[in-house]
């Protein structure tokens, strides 16, 4: 029997047992479309997490106040009171290769609008805020140096906040009044961001931006700052500017329990290694029903065999030889695995399109994920059956 007979002789055989040939690949089907989908969904995360990254700004470099565990609530005070508009000043009149360093004060507040009263982030920032973020306003203008100097009532809203206050009317020049505990603060708007998003677990559509003086000495009461926003001078500087950063910090603070730099290389890196550790994970635990569905092909085919022994014996006495009747079972083999694969794959891609719809994320099928999948279900029925099956008799 040649070889294109022993294949349509398997293809026949597939077909005679329709229900059972399905059964057999649902496993493989499962595998595959698992692993296609998991590591989809883990690639377009890892994509959409960077990208927010991304949205941050160029060379971001960010100092924080770190309070060392164990201290009285005097210490902690003390450390945060260290990080003021004037230390920000020094460092960029001081460090070579950092730039636009803005100090930042955050503080959770509602905003009223006429009868509208919605919650919000404020942020009171300085002029270069939005190159060092990479922000962009939509309407209006930005907060301007002129209204830091002069502790200017001004305001400019998220893109979110924008329409939660005033819907479709223009916010450009409108009062609204800002409370923060039981102080209020009458604000006129100047600007309005464009859309942003999410980016490290805050939605930025709903800030508020003010200057940072007006936020200290009007809204605050306070004299320090919740931390600062950076740049390094340029790509290729970017160690080096946070090497200054820390320098002048633990010259200044007297230690580098006090403070945390943190630059945007570092994020980029960390979350990078976090999100494809887990997609690994994710992908070996689904990788386990290929291996699984490989076993059900294994035994579906031995209990074929063990059925059709009188079919062999007969092809046997006809003059058949083992390896050609062994190469039909590998070929039925095979065909189940490969089938299953591509339905797998296509199960997939669905899958991971459907839940990255719902949860807000891209789903990205790579080739890697393809190749991986389909080889390895192509061909662990096929291997496993042969393990098991068709070894030379000793």
């Amino acid at each position: 029997m040649s070889v294109l007979d022993t294949i349509r002789t398997a293809i026949h055989s597939l077909r005679a047992n329709p229900l059972r040939s399905i059964l057999s690949m649902l496993g493989i089907i499962i595998g595959v479309a698992a692993v296609v989908s998991v590591v989809s969904i883990g690639t377009g995360g890892q994509q959409q997490v960077l990208a927010n990254i991304g949205q941050l700004g160029s060379n971001l470099i960010t100092v924080m106040p770190r309070v060392p565990r164990g201290t009285a609530g005097r210490v902690q005070q003390d450390v945060r009171s260290m990080f003021t508009v004037a230390m920000a000043e020094d460092m960029e009149r001081l460090l070579p290769d950092v730039i636009n360093v803005v100090p930042v004060v955050t503080t959770r507040g509602r905003l009223v609008a006429g009868g509208v009263n919605v919650q919000a982030t404020l942020v009171g920032v300085t002029s270069p805020y939005t190159e060092v973020m990479n922000y962009r306003v939509a309407d209006g203008r930005f907060i301007s140096e002129w209204d830091v100097s002069a502790q200017q009532p001004v305001i400019v809203l998220g893109s979110e906040l924008a329409k939660d206050l005033f819907e479709d009317a223009d916010p450009v020049g409108q009062e609204i009044i800002a409370v923060v505990g039981n102080r209020r603060q009458v604000l006129r708007v100047v600007g309005v961001m464009e859309p942003r998003g999410q980016a490290m677990g805050g939605d930025l559509d709903s800030q508020a931006y003010l200057p940072v003086s007006t936020m200290m000495d009007r809204i605050m009461k306070t004299r320090s700052v919740s931390y600062f926003a950076a740049q390094a001078r340029g790509s290729e500087r970017a160690a080096e500017a946070v090497a200054q950063v820390e320098f002048f910090l633990r010259r200044r603070l007297g230690s580098t329990d006090y403070f945390r730099v943190i630059s945007q290389d570092q994020i980029l890196e960390t979350m990078s290694a976090v999100t494809q550790t887990l997609s690994l994970m994710l992908g070996g635990i689904a990788g386990i029903s290929l291996v699984v569905g490989g076993i059900g092909i294994m035994n579906i085919m031995l209990v074929s065999v063990t059925e059709r022994t009188r079919e062999i014996g007969i092809r046997k006495a006809l003059g058949a030889k083992r390896r050609t009747i062994l190469f039909q079972f590998l070929v039925e083999a095979v065909t189940l695995s490969a089938l299953g694969g591509v339905l797998g794959l296509a199960l997939g891609w669905v899958g991971a399109r459907v839940i990255g719809y719902i949860g807000g994320w891209p789903g990205v099928v790579t080739a890697g994920s393809v190749a991986v999948a389909l080889g390895f279900s192509t061909a662990v029925g096929p291997l496993l059956f042969n393990t098991r099956c068709c070894r030379p008799k000793g």
